[in-house]
């Protein structure tokens, strides 16, 4: 299998052209590609560097993120490199050569999505990138249930059949690579991890991560996925202790805080979440999902208020479990279909709006850009 090594730059210095230089020296046959999005005319040595060692280089006339240099480059392989996986690195030093030539050694055996991940330990790597990195960890756990260790890690690769999926996916900056793995994840894809020895030079003073806007645009489609469950989760406490006010009875509370609280969620995953389209499966998905957790609901509150605990503080305590459980079903049996096969408005729908027939086979089953002339 070929494969292609695709390297988004911005602002690319020496340290691009030592990563080419030694990619190519320790395997020949790697095809080399560099999207230069939209960096300023004293980068043009560096650029003019990387065609000399044969790269390919792509051009984007203003900066328009890295998520955008990536698409630019995945639609280039797959119309020039069509069988061909792809390895992405970062071009600022943070990946080893030996560790990009190793990734693609794995896409070559066969890896449908490929992880670099690193250790955030020691004394070099920055504080930032030490919480960043675990914060994003336990997000991701939550919400698709996948532990992987480093989900920031640009260094990845792609086997063939994910191009089209690839493109489709939302977001032109950091926020991504994010999307990818929780699509991923979605999808069933199977996601290896490689590690790979960690860099961080000068503090990493050379990423060009915005620490709180980009932070926004990362974290924003999981917080997306836990709000909503926790304005349910207060919609459904809210009404549980009125309702219990009012008739005295438990079963008739829980039962018609449920009520209101699943309408109100129902309504916000559907359309803000999922971005699903109305289907009779997911309606009746959710009936059936919401009618299992309000049993599981009522057995769980009557047996601790029966040994005395308070009607919130066993609110409080079940609701956890429940609520992750729940998400954990939407986002695999009851939404999943429907947004699977519901038709793409355009290219920059939310997430993946359609799933390819190679990706589906990928998940079933494990083992206009030109080129820059300035």
């Amino acid at each position: 299998m070929q494969v292609v090594v695709l390297v988004p730059a911005y602002q690319p210095d020496g340290q691009l052209l030592s990563l080419l230089a030694a990619v190519h020296q320790l395997d020949p046959t790697l095809e080399l590609l560099v999207v230069d999005d939209g960096s300023a005319e004293a980068t043009a040595p560096a650029l003019a560097g990387a065609r000399e060692l044969g790269a390919t280089v792509l051009r984007h006339e203003v900066n328009r993120g890295k998520g955008a240099a990536l698409r630019t480059g995945l639609a280039h392989v797959a119309r020039v490199w069509p069988h061909a996986g792809v390895v992405t690195a970062d071009a600022d030093g943070q990946h080893l050569p030996e560790d990009v030539v190793a990734a693609a050694a794995r896409v070559r055996a066969g890896s449908c999505l490929l992880l670099g991940v690193r250790r955030f330990t020691g004394e070099g790597v920055p504080l930032r990138s030490r919480v960043g990195n675990l914060v994003s960890m336990v997000l991701v756990r939550a919400a698709t249930g996948r532990a992987l260790t480093d989900t920031q890690t640009g260094l990845r690769g792609f086997s063939p059949g994910l191009w089209p999926w690839l493109l489709t996916v939302r977001g032109d900056r950091f926020e991504y690579e994010l999307r990818v793995l929780l699509e991923a994840a979605r999808l069933g894809l199977p996601i290896d991890q490689m590690p790979i020895t960690t860099v961080y030079a000068q503090g990493n003073t050379s990423s060009h991560f915005r620490a709180v806007r980009d932070s926004v645009r990362v974290y924003r489609p999981l917080a997306l996925f836990l709000l909503s469950s926790l304005t349910a989760f207060a919609v459904d406490s809210v009404a549980l202790v009125l309702l219990d006010a009012l008739t005295g009875s438990l079963w008739l509370s829980v039962v018609g805080a449920r009520l209101v609280s699943g309408t109100v969620n129902y309504s916000v995953n559907r359309r803000v979440v999922f971005t699903a389209g109305r289907s009779r499966g997911s309606a009746l998905g959710y009936i059936a999902l919401a009618g299992s957790l309000l049993l599981a609901n009522l057995v769980l509150l009557s047996g601790l208020t029966a040994a005395g605990v308070g009607l919130l503080p066993a609110k409080l305590g079940t609701e956890p479990l429940l609520v992750t459980l729940s998400f954990a079903v939407q986002r695999v049996a009851v939404f999943g279909r429907s947004r699977a096969h519901r038709p793409s408005s355009s290219p920059d729908t939310d997430l993946v709006t359609d799933v390819p027939a190679p990706v589906a086979a990928l998940a079933g089953g494990h083992r206009a850009m030109t080129p820059d002339r300035r």
